[in-house]
Formats: C-alpha cells, sequence, structure tokens
C-alpha cells in the first residue's frame, strides 16, 4: 500500500569535473532539447525554411529566461529586488558580509516566462516574417513537455512544496528538514502537463490548418493555467505575503496571475472555433 515517499535526492546529477550539473538545469535542459525536436518537425511538416526555423531557439530562450526571471523579481519579490537590481539581472547575490556569491537564477515565474516568449515571438515573426501567431502556435504544441520538465526540475529541488497532506501519504522532503508528508504539489504539475502534450498533439494531426489561429496557444495556456489555478489549491504559497492575500480574497498570487492566461485561452479557442464555423 502506497503511504509515503522519503524524498531527499541529491541536487546534483552529475560532475563533469569541476563542474556540477544540477537536477534542475539538467530538466531545463532536456525541456528546451524536446521542444526544439517537436518545433522543428512541426516546421518541416508545415514546408516552413530551415532559415525560418533556425533563430527560433535563441528568441524563445532568451524570451524564457528574461521573462521567468523578471516576473519572479517584479510579481513576488519586488521590494527586494527594487533596491537590488544588479541581483535581478545576474546570478550573484551580495551576502551580509558584503562578498559575493554565485546563485544562479533563483526565481523563476511561468507567468512572466510566458509573457516573455510572446514578446520574443514578435521581435522573431518581424525577423522572419513567419506569422506571429503561426510561431505561437506552434511553440504552444511543445511548451506542456517543457512545462513538465521544468517541475520535475523543482521536485528534485524540493521546492514549491504542497500543503500537508493531513495523512500517512505524501512526499516527506527531507531536505527541508522536515518528517511529514506533504502534497507533492510540482508532481501534480508535471504529470498534467505531459498529459496535455499528446492531447494538443493529436488536434494537431485532426486539425493542422488551425496553426495560425492562435487556437494551439489558446488551448495550451487555458489548460496549462486551469491546472494550475486549481493545483495551487493544495500547494504552500511561495511568499509569505500571499497568506495575508488568501485571507482577503481567497486566491494566492499564482492563482491570481493564471486567471488572464485562462481568459485569454479561452477566448482564442472560442474566436478560432468561431471562424472555422
Amino acid at each position: 500500500m502506497f503511504l509515503s515517499i522519503l524524498w531527499n535526492p541529491s541536487q546534483v546529477a552529475f560532475q563533469l569535473g569541476p563542474v556540477e550539473v544540477r537536477w534542475y538545469s539538467l530538466c531545463w535542459a532536456i525541456g528546451l532539447a524536446l521542444a526544439y525536436i517537436i518545433v522543428y518537425k512541426l516546421y518541416r511538416h508545415q514546408k516552413l525554411t530551415q532559415a525560418q526555423f533556425d533563430p527560433l531557439f535563441l528568441y524563445c530562450f532568451f524570451g524564457i529566461l528574461i521573462g521567468a526571471r523578471l516576473g519572479h523579481c517584479l510579481l513576488y519579490e519586488p521590494g527586494y529586488y527594487l533596491t537590488h537590481i544588479t541581483e535581478m539581472i545576474l546570478p550573484f547575490k551580495t551576502m551580509p558580509d558584503g562578498s559575493t556569491k554565485f546563485i544562479g537564477y533563483a526565481g523563476l515565474a511561468s507567468h512572466g516566462g510566458t509573457i516573455g516568449v510572446i514578446v520574443a515571438l514578435m521581435l522573431y515573426a518581424r525577423k522572419t516574417k513567419v506569422k506571429f501567431l503561426h510561431a505561437l502556435d506552434n511553440i504552444s504544441i511543445a511548451t506542456p513537455l517543457t512545462a513538465g520538465c521544468i517541475r520535475l526540475g523543482n521536485l528534485m529541488n524540493s521546492e514549491i512544496v504542497g500543503k500537508a497532506t493531513g495523512s500517512d501519504w505524501g512526499f516527506i522532503f527531507a531536505a527541508n528538514g522536515e518528517s511529514f508528508p506533504r502534497h507533492p504539489g510540482q508532481l501534480y504539475e508535471a504529470i498534467a502537463y505531459f498529459l496535455l502534450f499528446p492531447i494538443l498533439l493529436l488536434l494537431y494531426k485532426k486539425s493542422p490548418q488551425r496553426v495560425g489561429s492562435g487556437y494551439f496557444f489558446g488551448t495550451a495556456i487555458l489548460c496549462i493555467f486551469t491546472c494550475r489555478f486549481f493545483i495551487e489549491l493544495c500547494k504552500e504559497v511561495q511568499e509569505p505575503w500571499e497568506l495575508q492575500m488568501q485571507d482577503t480574497i481567497g486566491i494566492n498570487q499564482g492563482q491570481l496571475l493564471s486567471i488572464p492566461f485562462i481568459l485569454l485561452g479561452a477566448y482564442l479557442v472560442w474566436r478560432s472555433v468561431k471562424q472555422k464555423a
């Protein structure tokens, strides 16, 4: 009988000489690589050129990274980062003794990453003459794979944890010094996103002509952020001030930020279906 899992993995996947490759970075890399392969195949199927595809990865990579970083800093910890601008941009933190420590980009927000990739694809579309919604729909078909891998990275870091289950089942995040089971909210999200990918792929195979209408982007963000909204119910808040927010309006920051994406996704799906009818 499944009860609880004592979760205490090393954050380091392997070492290459003095360089530590962490699970979180590896999961990001795997997610991006899978998306690269999927979108490459979509471009080939749609007879878009190699010259149109080649710059796509860099636009998306920097769009996601910059958007996700700024999203976390400005939406979750603005009080700190607006007085530590360099730490918002550079992966270094000033320690209490005045020294500087490399910490990577500790803090990335999916809502900001979504906005970042939208802006990046606008620039990409102007550069390559690929229609903006065409590129956005293609990227969205592969996005759940990347999102799922990132959440597995969060799981390996024992971060973004769920609430205590109040029973014998769940994940015991021993790396956080805990001895009681919690909901593995990261795993819930990863499973939801991985299940969404074959659904989007099936929809594409059924109606490839919808690419460019915003249908796949709408479906992706509608499903991803609806899952996010409800899974947040069993997750701990990321910042202490969100507790007061929950007491005031009944939802946390992640749920609040998900609502515009859910509405936009629903509108794009409705518009695409209406146009076809």
